[in-house]
């Protein structure tokens, strides 16, 4: 059994920071149409929801990408303290040793006939 003791604080505040401003970018189309159908259906019938939905599409990826960064940052330092303490995450693998393989067919080699 293999124990992961800590994770790079770093890393995983990286990868979650892209992740989630991935998520940003899937999720901002549909602030501008939420932003439409609020201006039309709501009681005063501004037409500033409609920007403000703009404004949401361009900022949310990087909102959220923000977003990705800090709770990335602060989930690796406390999983890195809490393994200090309970020992971290158990993980059970299953190593096979590899056995080599030749990009093309091996073929053995053959001499020349010999002339006399």
């Amino acid at each position: 059994m293999h124990i992961i003791k800590s994770v790079g604080v770093v890393s995983v505040t990286k990868t979650l920071g892209l992740v989630y401003q991935c998520m940003g970018l899937l999720f901002a189309p549909f602030f501008p149409l939420f932003g439409l159908i609020g201006s039309v259906a709501g009681q005063g019938r501004s037409p500033f929801a409609g920007i403000f939905g703009v404004v949401f599409r361009n900022s949310r990826p990087v909102q959220y990408g923000a977003m990705g960064l800090v709770s990335g940052a602060i989930g690796a330092l406390l999983y890195n303290l809490f393994a200090r303490w309970v020992g971290g995450f158990g993980r059970e693998m299953d190593v096979r040793p590899q056995t080599p393989m030749a990009p093309y067919p091996i073929v053995p080699l053959t001499s020349p006939p010999a002339n006399s």
